[in-house]
């Protein structure tokens, strides 16, 4: 089955248990949670006391290295994930990326089918190269029972910064673009995805073994708009890699698709979806008949106490497939979470096996 082999890549550690003759006895599922290398960690603020800004972390391969073995030397998570950002991609097509203190980052803006002469493809960027780097010095001191995942930004997502200069609030922009020039729209999100495209070989090369695409703005599109813009650039990726690396398992994440999930996993045909916490549990182990799933701990119960992400836990462990099945946020770690708590939900995972 898709999801043994799947979940073998993910983590050797569970090989054995995926295999057919281990298939009854009680599985623990992977665990990692998105962000996990962050704000959240002492050891990463200390670092980032010594750089000047986000970008220089990013694009810092020995310092990038180390955030990304952070968590997994702290929590003993299943797998990795490498230390960058979504906008690495505008910024290596040329624009300007920078990322201000407390209001997040801002991308210099593409308004209308003339400015996209400013876009340059160049899967050879100086900066893309500091990513693979990184994911080699990762590779090469990961445990090996520990998977490396690398990811990128969806095409939809990505273009929602560079049409609206930051995130995070209406896309009223963006949303007038798609109804409104949705040929000038559709030219953008094709120069994305090749790079895109170009990224994830790149990353794969260097030692990535997943790859987890984010698409974490596709829930403000209605249903016409989020197939020509969230589902269709992502069957061209999932076409592209599975040409190239057939074996390296893609991880599908269009945060917010309420009723289209389903669509978006029938189409596109991810090997895994990650499911938001809105997504109800019982449409998520009805998802598991078709790919993986992973998901969808509220990252807020993190901020709550014992008693609270137990009950939690238990619900979503209760429910699913563990067997098809990986342990994850349904979005990523919030920066005020207490390490205890992230530490009592790993080990509180792996006792109810």
């Amino acid at each position: 089955m898709l999801s043994k082999k799947f979940l073998s890549v993910f983590t050797n550690r569970h090989c054995e248990e995926y295999s057919s003759e281990a298939i009854n006895k009680p599985v623990t599922p992977p665990i990692w949670i998105m962000r996990q290398a962050g704000r959240y960690l002492p050891e990463y603020r200390a670092i980032r006391e010594t750089l000047g800004g986000f970008l220089d972390l990013c694009y810092n391969p020995k310092f990038a290295a180390e955030v990304t073995l952070q968590p997994i030397k702290r929590f003993d998570f299943d797998a990795a994930i490498i230390f960058s950002d979504i906008l690495i991609i505008p910024h290596s097509l040329g624009l300007d990326v920078r990322f201000e203190q407390g209001e997040g980052p801002r991308v210099e803006r593409i308004l209308d089918a003339k400015d996209l002469v400013k876009l340059k493809v160049n899967p050879g960027d100086e900066k893309l190269q500091r990513v693979y780097e990184a994911i080699s010095l990762v590779k090469a001191s990961l445990p090996t029972d520990k998977t490396l995942i690398g990811f990128v930004g969806s095409p939809w997502t990505v273009a929602t910064y560079i049409l609206e200069g930051r995130g995070k609030h209406d896309f009223a922009f963006s949303r007038k673009i798609a109804y409104q020039n949705p040929d000038f729209l559709s030219d953008l999100i094709k120069i994305i995805t090749q790079q895109t495209v170009s990224h994830i070989v790149g990353q794969v090369k260097a030692g990535a073994e997943v790859i987890q695409l984010f698409d974490s703005w596709s829930g403000v599109l209605p249903e016409s708009e989020y197939r020509k813009f969230v589902i269709e650039p992502t069957i061209e990726i999932v076409r592209e890699i599975k040409k190239l690396h057939p074996n390296v398992p893609l991880i599908g994440f269009p945060r917010g698709s309420g009723f289209l999930y389903e669509s978006y996993i029938d189409e596109t045909m991810v090997d895994g979806i990650g499911i938001d916490q809105n997504v109800p549990l019982k449409t998520m182990t009805s998802f598991q008949k078709k790919v993986v799933v992973q998901g969808n701990l509220d990252p807020v119960v993190l901020l709550t106490n014992k008693d609270v992400i137990g009950k939690k836990v238990d619900e979503i462990m209760g429910s699913v497939s563990k067997e098809n099945f990986i342990f994850n946020l349904g979005h990523g770690i919030l920066p005020e979470t207490p390490i205890e708590n992230v530490e009592f939900l790993v080990e509180y995972i792996r006792s109810k096996v």
